[in-house]
């Protein structure tokens, strides 16, 4: 199958009428996601026609636009988040936030915004003691990297896989997860593991550009988005120029990486392979040792052409038929037991936990042990919120071991020695700390469980 003829077929609207007919009911911003103020509803209709030509004109004065500039700004203040290179943080661009606007509206305008360079900060890795790069772009350009994302979104939203979940508006995690979870009841228990080495930063910028002018022919914009990429990085002072990749933390990122692995999606798709992808996070599951062998050989060739390079010891295929095996998604483990596959919770993300907990559990402790609760429930709330699907004996383990925690500070404060242990156990029970508020692992995916009535959480 030729890529390029796929993407034209997936141009051509089909059933337009029928299309129509199906949101006449239902917000044409909603199905589309988009932004009303930003896309009115001609551009929406249009958008389910077919746009004349098959490319979009005149979008730059949708960016620059005040409805479309001040809801940028609006999104980019409550996501909050640090200083670019620049030093100017979201509270002091709010102090005259209508003058930098005006002033950036000038500038898109006029053809003469240039980005500054992104700041790279290294973040560790969950179980780790390996590093990750973050570039954080100044908090003017996120706001026009906001703006010319909800210009550019309903576009590619209008074809992006089914099967496609990463940072797209309605879609989430346990979307994917759950999807994952329902083919290999089905069967699909050959799984090709796909990671990608260093995908963010080797994205080949002409090549992606290429992409945006399938559907772009604005010259201004695109201009801007050029801008964007190569502006280059700064990090511990050095700057370093950027010939390929989009920083990770940039606003627009994640829909041009999105942009970037739709052929490959819409390709799995065509050759009837159950691709389930989250960014580059990404698995076919098969229901044979040899179609699975076949996905992943499609898959290496389609990388190679599209510059990319598959992570040599990561990417595998598994047989969830045999006991003992796992594979590792959205930080999630799905592991064969003798009985069933079970979800479990990936060791680095449990690590991941443990360690932040132990920061803030210190036998040293000079808080109280209310103020301690207080402390570590958000990030037990928040942890239960996403792996609540795993199986429960993880929840039991760490409500435990955080319990143990508890009680090796009251031993301190005893002036005793050890860990919580033995008669610590009636002298501070488990009900002690549920009266001072200690988040509860178990109760919370007990209650998860009781709300869906006994239905299984994954299906």
């Amino acid at each position: 199958m030729n890529p390029s003829n796929e993407r034209n077929r997936e141009k051509q609207p089909a059933s337009v009428p029928a299309q129509l007919d199906k949101q006449a009911g239902e917000s044409l911003w909603q199905v589309h996601k988009a932004e009303r103020g930003v896309w009115n509803e001609k551009m929406l209709r249009t958008l389910v026609r077919g746009v004349k030509g098959g490319k979009w004109f005149s979008l730059i004065d949708k960016v620059y636009s005040d409805r479309t500039l001040s809801m940028a700004w609006e999104k980019v203040q409550s996501n909050a988040g640090a200083c670019g290179v620049d030093g100017i943080t979201v509270n002091r661009f709010d102090k005259d936030s209508e003058e930098r606007l005006l002033a950036v509206k000038e500038h898109l305008k006029g053809g003469t915004y240039q980005p500054k360079s992104v700041k790279r900060v290294r973040i560790p890795k969950a179980g780790s003691k390996e590093t990750r790069p973050l570039g954080i772009p100044t908090v003017t350009d996120r706001v026009v990297q906001q703006a010319v994302r909800m210009v550019l979104e309903p576009i590619y939203e209008h074809r992006f896989a089914e099967h496609s979940y990463g940072f797209r508006p309605g879609r989430s995690c346990h979307d994917a997860l759950r999807r994952v979870d329902g083919q290999l009841a089905d069967g699909y228990t050959h799984v090709v593991d796909i990671d990608i080495q260093g995908y963010f930063d080797t994205i080949d910028q002409e090549r992606l550009m290429s992409l945006l002018e399938e559907d772009v022919s604005d010259g201004a914009l695109l201009t801007v988005i050029e801008r964007f990429l190569n502006a280059g990085v700064l990090e511990d002072g050095v700057w370093e120029m950027s010939e390929a990749g989009v920083p990770q933390g940039g606003v627009i990122s994640p829909l041009l990486s999105n942009l970037y692995l739709n052929e490959l999606d819409h390709l799995m798709e065509a050759e009837g392979y159950a691709m389930t992808r989250y960014a580059d996070d990404m698995v076919i599951l098969c229901r044979s040792g040899e179609e699975a062998s076949q996905a992943l050989e499609r898959v290496k060739a389609w990388m190679e052409q599209a510059r990319l390079k598959l992570h040599p010891e990561k990417t595998h295929t598994v047989d969830m038929r045999e006991v003992g095996v796992s594979f590792d998604f959205l930080g999630y483990r799905f592991y064969r037991s003798k009985r069933r596959i079970v979800p479990l919770v990936r060791p680095k993300s449990l690590q991941k936990l443990r360690e932040s907990i132990r920061h803030k559990t210190r036998r040293s402790n000079a808080h109280s042990m209310q103020t301690i609760i207080e402390r570590i429930n958000p990030s037990l709330r928040g942890w239960s919120g996403y792996f609540k699907q795993a199986y429960r004996g993880e929840h039991q383990k760490l409500d435990s071991w955080i319990r143990m925690r508890l009680r090796s500070i009251y031993r301190k404060r005893h002036r005793k020695r050890g860990r919580g242990r033995g008669s610590d156990h009636q002298r501070w029970p488990n009900r002690h700390f549920a009266e001072l508020g200690l988040f509860s692992l178990v109760t919370a995916q007990r209650e998860a469980i009781s709300l869906r009535k006994g239905v299984k959480i994954m299906h």
